[in-house]
């Protein structure tokens, strides 16, 4: 994709590159403070599926991602942590399918 083909994309790409270079927490500590942004806010399916990548690259396990679900529970609701549970478990879902293609091409 040349640049300016997806200006919407190449912007939140940029937006996201320097959160990353101006944090101080070690990229497990950074994934999972994310997800708990995306937990309050009910971010769709797609907004985890971004993280799966660099979520699998830092180590970060399924009982973190449980752990983060249990503890901003009680902040954000059981409504927003149950949306999260099922938008979390569709994006890895997705994430499985796509690397499942990957491997038969």
């Amino acid at each position: 994709m040349a640049k300016g083909d997806a200006p919407v994309l190449e912007a939140l790409t940029d937006l996201n590159a320097v959160s990353v270079a101006r944090t101080g927490l070690d990229p497990a500590s950074l994934v999972l403070v994310r997800l708990a942004a995306l937990i309050a806010v009910d971010a769709p399916p797609a907004s985890y599926l971004a993280h799966v990548g660099p979520a699998t690259e830092s180590g970060v396990t399924l009982e973190q991602v449980q752990d983060v679900l249990v503890a901003v529970a009680p902040i954000v609701g059981t409504p927003h942590t149950f949306s999260a549970a099922r938008n979390i478990v569709e994006a890895l879902g997705f994430a499985i399918e796509l690397a499942e293609a990957d491997a038969g091409t």
